[in-house]
């Protein structure tokens, strides 16, 4: 790989003896990593990645777009340096806070948050660009947990939220040379001057957030870059700037993984994935906590229908039924008035459990439920189809069930839940989200 000149004067003063090295890891074939599910006891027979339980790399790279399990949710196609943020998680957060996810599209992070916080625990998913918060809906939608708001806004919009948040995971939009391996584009497109924007553009982005975190509240800074400007300057700024305090993590058991004054780096000579810098600061500023608003719920009028829709759920008393216009959703009670809250100063993508949309009299089960890990598989109807089917369906196609029940199917494919049918008998109505569907031909 020809590398920048400039970027080699600045990352040999940063690895040093280790470049040569460094350099040859560049031109070797990056690893294929995947985090799995817990919705689903799948642990494919390969290594596990050291520093996350639920990480492992493959031998090889599948064609994941024909496994019906990928479009399922049962594992997330995940770079395995970026899964430290595993061990930040479990070493200083606690699994029932309120956490924010800023720039979270795709979604590898915040499947990863959503998955690792306990019931009474909350996630704020956001994507600032219209188009990556709809593939960031879909994944985490894909993934099946509840305890989930999917937001579209800009950093700036959080300061209506002031001390809200326990945790702020900022994913930090970087120069990229992390991922020169991976994105040869990456390479030809970088200078020094973007370089520091982007150290700038950093700054910029954690100062609009930081009153929304509250006071002793954890910052989880990561970018995936090598240079000091963006990684460890930036993190001594916010401590100076803003108020904050570096945390260490404990990397005894990860001798692969470089510490530094102010972080944890991956370097792909060294580790089993690509250029990474994670960090994590506890705030010191004081900032006024968030102050709650009367309540303005108006009880909905919850019809037998929408009752037999909650039913339909795991211990069905346990969630609240929110009706806007043709779109009934189920949240947990112990999330309503955080997601009432939300729903006023955020812009909504997704939020718990989309149980259906109403279609003149009908209820047309949506694909949230479908793939949800609270629904009761033993109150609808559901059946098995093989792979070849599960292809057909994933790409929108008719499908034909004519021994099964009539009306609505849950259909599953290795005993996993992929989406719904109407079936009619002779034919059946394909539910399938239409931009999700497999568009690829194999």
């Amino acid at each position: 790989m020809e590398l920048p000149k400039e970027f080699i004067v600045r990352t040999k003063d940063i690895i040093q003896s280790e470049f040569r090295s460094f350099t040859q890891a560049l031109d070797a074939e990056p690893p294929v990593s995947i985090r799995v599910n817990n919705k689903i006891p799948l642990k494919p027979s390969s290594e596990q990645v050291a520093w996350c339980k639920f990480g492992y790399y493959l031998n090889k790279r599948p064609l994941f777009t024909a496994d019906p399990l990928f479009h399922a949710g049962a594992y997330y196609v995940q770079e395995a340096s970026s899964m430290f943020l595993q061990q930040a998680l479990e070493q200083l957060v606690s699994k029932d806070s309120t956490i924010l996810d800023l720039s979270a599209a795709p979604g590898g992070k915040s499947t990863l948050i959503s998955q690792f916080l306990a019931e009474n625990g909350f996630l704020v998913a956001n994507e600032i660009i219209r188009s990556r918060a709809h593939i960031l809906t879909e994944n985490m939608i894909k993934w099946g947990n509840d305890n989930v708001f999917v937001s579209n806004n800009a950093p700036s919009d959080f300061k209506n939220l002031p001390g809200f948040f326990d945790v702020i995971v900022v994913d930090a939009p970087c120069s990229g040379e992390g991922m020169f391996r991976k994105d040869k584009d990456a390479v030809n497109e970088w200078n020094v001057q973007n370089v520091m924007m982007c150290a700038t553009r950093q700054k910029d982005i954690l100062t609009d957030v930081w009153d929304s975190l509250k006071t002793d509240g954890l910052l989880v800074y990561s970018t995936c870059t090598y240079n000091h400007d963006e990684n460890e300057e930036n993190v001594k700024w916010f401590e100076n700037n803003l108020g904050a305090e570096f945390l260490p993590l404990n990397t005894d058991e990860f001798p692969q993984i470089t510490a530094s004054d102010k972080g944890y780096r991956f370097y792909p000579h060294k580790t089993q994935g690509e250029g990474f810098f994670l960090a994590v600061l506890k705030k010191t500023a004081t900032t006024h906590s968030f102050r709650k608003q009367k309540s303005n719920k108006q009880k909905n009028t919850i019809n037998s229908e929408i009752i037999e829709l909650r039913n339909q759920l795991l211990e069905p008393e346990n969630w609240v039924i929110l009706q806007e216009n043709n779109t009934i959703s189920a949240v947990r009670k112990t999330h309503s008035n955080k997601i009432e809250i939300l729903n006023k100063i955020l812009l909504p993508m997704h939020f718990g459990i989309t149980l259906a949309k109403q279609k003149g009299k009908d209820f047309i089960p949506h694909i949230s439920l479908a793939l949800s890990k609270n629904l009761n598989r033993k109150k609808v109807n559901s059946v098995e189809i093989d792979r070849n089917t599960a292809i057909k369906y994933l790409r929108k196609e008719s499908i034909f069930l004519p021994n099964s029940e009539k009306g609505f199917l849950l259909l599953t494919y290795k005993n996993t839940p992929i989406g719904w049918v109407k079936n009619l008998g002779k034919r059946s109505n394909n539910l399938y989200p239409n931009e999700w569907k497999i568009r690829m031909r194999f």
